[in-house]
């Protein structure tokens, strides 16, 4: 028998594992993990469909297909006015995560820091592990989740070399303001602190609110990776594609490891999304007014409930405190009770947490579903 020391010893399966895994064995209405049940535009997936016919089955460049960078390129010039080099700047990634990873494993080194907010998303902490770096976790301000700039200014030392943003924010939904990211400039303008942001859900923004990338600001664009996501934009998570942009000097390095990470991503749905999206521009212009109209149905079903929320900010993802209905419960025992006596299934807030707030009683719900799931769920909910 031999010995095996595990780099993550403490790691086990993921809570959307678990949960989607509950829904299933107890046939519940599955609002835990973040994808859609309803397809993605029929156009969409003819177009894959005649990649696949008409040949394009092999690698494609490591760094993506052009047709698909330059589809990229245009849409932050469209929506921030930023040039973009589609050679030097943007790489295709088989999914948003390994773009994660690889951005930190191309910067963070043994003994550095790097700051996550909590809640965070499950890849963060352990990713910055495996190089053999410390995760310094700050906790957001709750109820809306904001950034407590004081704590970030003592949190940082000489160790610290990235920090890693998310916005919009997953799990709250809270969405970073043009003065939070002027804040993190102040802190880091004479540091060698790169930064990381995880804007996979940039297209998912509410009520005449505006998403700000890291992007935008000019101090940052020399210090930062930004990463995104197909999947999330065009209703295909499961085909596990995204990207990743920064100045040509980080994307240099990052293409270093990246290629050994993966080789490519996957040839004929690139080509689809490339067409889809030189043919139908109106799909992103319309995404943002598609999912409030899918948050604000669901929300609608809960008024006469005793749930306590504020309308989700961006993401597909809606918080709501049941602190007024069972109190004695953790969040994952509630949970657990919705899931078992009344067959409807979300995620823990605390899960996303290295420290879980002892009083915290709020539960993530994902309304990426057809309308009649969540005229269903609110049903549910209120008769609790």
């Amino acid at each position: 028998m031999i010995e095996i020391q595990s780099k993550l010893p403490a790691q086990g399966v993921t809570i959307f594992s678990v949960m989607s895994a509950l829904a299933q064995r107890l046939n519940a209405l599955n609002l835990s993990q973040g994808f859609p049940d309803f397809p993605a535009p029929y156009s969409l997936l003819e177009e894959l469909s005649q990649a696949t016919l008409d040949g394009f089955n092999q690698y494609s460049p490591g760094d993506g297909l052009l047709t698909l960078r330059e589809q990229v390129a245009t849409q932050f010039l469209k929506r921030d006015g930023l040039q973009l080099d589609s050679v030097s700047e943007i790489t295709i990634t088989p999914g948003a995560t390994i773009g994660i990873f690889s951005a930190i494993q191309v910067i963070v080194h043994a003994g550095d820091e790097v700051i996550i907010f909590d809640p965070s998303y499950d890849s963060y902490a352990p990713s910055i592990q495996l190089v053999g770096a410390t995760p310094i976790h700050i906790p957001l301000t709750a109820p809306d989740f904001s950034v407590d700039w004081n704590k970030v200014k003592d949190a940082i030392s000489a160790k610290t070399k990235m920090i890693i943003v998310n916005t919009p924010h997953n799990p709250s939904g809270a969405i970073w303001s043009k003065q939070d990211w002027l804040s993190l400039i102040e802190l880091i303008q004479n540091t060698n602190i790169v930064v990381l942001s995880d804007e996979v859900y940039e297209h998912l923004i509410f009520d005449g609110q505006q998403h700000y990338s890291a992007l935008s600001f000019p101090e940052l664009r020399h210090r930062s990776y930004v990463v995104g996501s197909f999947g999330k934009t065009f209703h295909v998570t499961g085909w596990k594609t995204g990207y990743c942009i920064a100045s040509p000097e980080l994307m240099k390095v990052f293409r270093q490891v990246y290629q050994f990470a993966n080789f490519c991503g996957v040839t004929p749905v690139q080509v689809a999304l490339a067409n889809f999206m030189q043919k139908h521009p109106e799909h992103i212009a319309e995404l943002g007014s598609f999912y409030q109209a899918k948050r604000d149905l669901f929300n609608a079903g809960l008024e006469q409930s005793r749930f306590k929320f504020t309308p989700s900010s961006g993401t597909y993802f809606q918080n709501l405190d049941y602190s007024n209905i069972r109190p004695d419960l953790s969040d994952v025992e509630m949970c657990q009770y919705l899931a078992e006596q009344h067959k409807i299934v979300s995620i823990p807030i605390s899960v996303f947490y290295k420290e879980k707030p002892k009083d915290l009683r709020i539960l993530r719900f994902c309304f990426a579903k057809k309308d009649e799931t969540l005229i269903r769920a609110g049903e549910i909910l209120s008769s609790i």
